[in-house]
């Protein structure tokens, strides 16, 4: 059970004997993270909810003398930056959180920045881990958003809160177990705090997800039972029957389901308890036009309500898919970007969705069902494309290529990124253009390193800001052979 309520500077210093403690600092850049870089006696400490050039006042909420670095919180500001504003979110706010005893929640660290300079700090972060971790310097500009407010604010589609021992909604403290109970999210639609879930009491589960999507009325509500109750048959029964109570006043079309996972990453078991056990997502273009797509409990789907038309029409235009062409869609979850490559690339043309998650493939399947030239592959990216290489000439359904070539790769993997055997294996597909879809910028510039090893380049790298007042940000870059690659292949 996680702890909730005020967790003060003396409770930490009692587990730490730094922490607690008040610093003044200059404040350095911004570090991918959320945090800005600031030195103290020599020390790096990396301080949260300020703005690079200010001077502040921060509480160490992370120290010791072995530590290679410190962490810190903003609790007054000496010197402001131009930049910055009052934040957007009570309870994230560091500066009226610290003054009230307690931390901020995580989950909006620049919603103290105006947005502008959100996207030029973004684009400095970006470039500085290229350039660290990757060791190229590359220039991406920013792209926001036309429909986002200038606040940043009502703009997440999925939302997931940790429940109090009360069973209350809640969102964590950053880096911590203590949970602060909520009764609204400034970063979600609107259509989240109209339902007022605050109000519901969800003794029982651990946690809480909630979809809801930009384009109709539908809504999606995943409960996942705390691991005492979903292993004890009885107890489970009994919380399933007060939760379905609870919920006879929400709106016809919000549905309830209670997420059960036998192992670790095994398949979800969803128990419907009201409504359906997924949802639809249409997804409007203004040049590819427009497809509704179902997606699970259990499945992945953009968490900014223009995301998906965004990097749609963002992917297309940098792959400019050909009709005939086999393009291999990897990590493609429900199918988001397969649907629309499989109009471009017509019934001669073939789309190969792969996907480790069933969950995610299953709903591929029940969207793409109408284009015979996509064919949805469950498995790992790694091993799929492995075995491509092996049997280029085996059916597809039998792991091959039907003798055919790839033409170009798309991958979006998760913030882990795809590793450097995928990429190894990726490159080794001899195609004609990558695009790399990331959300994280450290691992994007591992994975672009090693395809810079192999011979490929940046042709272009955009930045899109589909995460207002957080630090996270969505790029799209292409990559094109090299001169020399393309004579290694020619050659061969």
């Amino acid at each position: 059970m996680t702890s909730t309520g005020s967790q003060t500077a003396a409770h930490l210093a009692a587990h730490d004997k730094d922490a607690g403690q008040i610093l003044t600092l200059e404040v350095g850049a911004m570090a991918h993270g959320g945090h800005c870089v600031a030195r103290h006696d020599g020390r790096v400490v990396f301080v949260r909810h300020a703005i690079p050039g200010e001077i502040v006042n921060a509480a160490v909420t992370s120290g010791g003398e072995d530590a290679r670095f410190w962490r810190a919180d903003t609790v007054s500001v000496v010197r402001p930056s131009e930049f910055r504003r009052s934040h957007q979110w009570k309870l994230a706010d560091s500066i009226r959180a610290h003054a009230s005893g307690r931390f901020p929640v995580g989950g909006a660290e620049f919603g103290h920045i105006t947005l502008e300079h959100q996207r030029r700090l973004k684009a400095q972060v970006f470039r500085d881990t290229m350039t660290r971790i990757g060791k190229l310097n590359v220039e991406a500009a920013v792209v926001g958003i036309a429909e986002d407010e200038p606040t940043g604010l009502h703009w997440r589609t999925r939302n997931a809160f940790s429940v109090t021992s009360t069973g209350r909604l809640a969102m964590n403290v950053h880096r911590s177990a203590t949970v602060v109970p909520v009764r609204n999210i400034p970063l979600g639609v609107r259509q989240l705090d109209a339902l007022q879930l605050w109000d519901i009491d969800f003794t029982g589960a651990a946690r809480v997800e909630v979809a809801t999507p930009a384009h109709g009325e539908e809504v999606l509500v995943v409960i996942f039972p705390l691991e005492a109750v979903a292993s004890n048959k009885k107890q489970l029964e009994q919380h399933i029957a007060q939760w379905r109570k609870r919920m006879i006043h929400l709106p016809a079309k919000v549905s309830v389901v209670v997420g059960l996972r036998s192992e670790q990453f095994g398949p979800l078991e969803m128990v419907r308890l009201r409504g359906r056990t997924w949802l639809t997502e249409v997804v409007e273009t203004e040049e590819f036009g427009s497809h509704t797509f179902r997606v699970s409990g259990d499945g992945f789907w953009q968490v900014h309500r223009d995301a998906p038309s965004t990097l749609v029409e963002a992917v297309i235009h940098a792959l400019d898919p050909q009709p005939g062409q086999v393009i291999a869609d990897l990590y493609a979850g429900a199918g988001l970007f397969s649907k629309f490559l499989a109009d471009s690339v017509g019934n001669s043309g073939v789309v190969l969705s792969v996907e480790a998650s069933p969950g995610a493939s299953r709903d591929a399947r029940k969207n793409l069902h109408d284009q015979k030239q996509a064919y949805v592959i469950n498995g790992l990216t790694d091993r799929i494309i492995g075995s491509w290489l092996q049997r280029p000439q085996a059916p597809v359904a039998n792991g091959g290529l039907d003798g055919r070539r790839v033409n170009a790769v798309v991958l979006d993997p998760p913030r882990a990124g795809a590793g450097r055997a995928t990429i190894t294996r990726i490159h080794q597909l001899a195609a004609e253009k990558i695009v790399y879809v990331s959300c994280d910028p450290a691992s994007f510039a591992r994975d672009t390193k090693w395809l810079v090893e192999h011979g490929w380049e940046i042709e272009d790298s955009t930045i899109y800001d589909l995460f207002p007042d957080t630090y996270h940000m969505e790029t799209v870059t292409t990559f094109r052979p090299s001169a020399t690659l393309r004579q290694s292949r020619d050659s061969e």
